[in-house]
């Protein structure tokens, strides 16, 4: 066990409370609300809680689904750490048959075939991943729920990853690698290949000659997913150690040396109140867990691994504090990254 892991532990064991406790306000929380779809004429614009009748806090969807990713994880591997009556409770109230397909009855329409895509579809098929894999009565009952909604978003993604041509690879929603990367286990977990199939298929079209890529453009100002981690993170995935050795030298050479300096830096965000570059606290903590990813990757003894490590230490350091007790603007999402981070 390393440095890293013990501490890891730690700031577990402390944080586990503060995180539930911001999961389970933000869940119930409706306003405000960041909603981005298609209007149409004479057709009346419905409240958060009509649209998403399980889905409707957390300032919007996606961030919502996180937040209950955030809650199954915890109650789940850590009930003796959190209020676990609570967030049962809380799970039962909100997964429910009918909430959940209200659900589906809003993403089924061809007008949100691309709403969400993929960075929400990502986070639902994740949810349903936790819930489906969980010997548990409650949970058994959550994942047929959410195995409908995921049910669209799998065919979402086998009609549309055909199709795409070139990764998006900024550090924001639309982001491909982060998106197939949290999709990877639930593909995993299905009796039907093709999700698994078309996503490594994608991976490697998009991804696997990349050489010398230009992390030091990074970050961009509302960042909150490094393009250069996320893309390192999803083919340690699906390379075998020996290969992955060898893909990460020709992709980012300098890391040995800690170079590019800007990847190995924690970004400042000089207002958390500022919803998008509030977003800089998300990207450390989303590099911070993309670091201690390849680090688990990379050979025993590998050169890289001292610097990674300690880019994990000091971009953890800049950001967890930050993840409960904040604006809003933080607090929304930013529990979702550092329990990725912490487990």
């Amino acid at each position: 066990m390393t440095e890293w892991d013990v501490e890891r532990s730690r700031l577990l064991r402390t944080s586990a409370r503060d995180l539930a406790e911001t999961a389970l306000a933000n869940v119930v929380r409706e306003y405000p609300h960041h909603e981005s779809h298609w209007h149409f004429e004479n057709v009346p614009i419905p409240s958060p809680k009509q649209s998403h009748p399980c889905f409707y806090g957390s300032f919007d969807w996606h961030s919502c689904v996180e937040m209950f990713w955030v809650l199954v994880r915890l109650l789940r591997h850590h009930p003796d750490l959190v209020p676990a009556a609570e967030i049962r409770s809380v799970l039962n109230d909100h997964l429910t048959a009918e909430a959940l397909a209200g659900e589906v009855a809003f993403f089924t329409p061809d007008e949100h075939r691309t709403t969400q895509r993929p960075y929400g579809w990502s986070a639902l098929l994740e949810l349903t991943f936790e819930t489906a894999t969980w010997d548990d009565p409650d949970a058994g009952r959550w994942s047929t729920g959410l195995r409908e909604l995921s049910a669209v978003f799998v065919t979402r993604y086998l009609d549309w990853l055909p199709q795409a041509t070139y990764p998006i690879r900024y550090g924001v929603h639309d982001n491909g690698a982060f998106g197939l990367s949290r999709a990877l286990p639930y593909a995993g977990h299905l009796t039907d290949p093709r999700l698994h199939q078309v996503i490594t298929e994608t991976a490697w079209r998009w991804f696997g000659s990349d050489h010398d890529y230009p992390a030091s453009w990074e970050p961009s100002g509302a960042d909150f997913l490094s393009p250069a981690l996320a893309e390192a993170e999803l083919m340690a995935r699906l390379l075998p150690e020996s290969e992955f050795d060898g893909w990460l030298h020709r992709f980012l050479p300098g890391i040995a040396d800690r170079k590019p300096a800007s990847l190995f830096s924690p970004a400042i965000v000089t207002d958390p109140s500022d919803g998008q570059i509030a977003h800089l606290h998300g990207l450390n903590l989303h590099r911070a867990w993309c670091w201690h990813r390849l680090a688990q990757a990379l050979p025993h003894g590998d050169d890289r691994v001292p610097a990674i490590l300690d880019a994990v230490h000091t971009h953890t350091q800049a950001s967890l504090p930050q993840s409960t007790g904040g604006a809003y603007m933080v607090e929304h999402f930013l529990a979702y990254y550092a329990l990725l981070l912490l487990g």
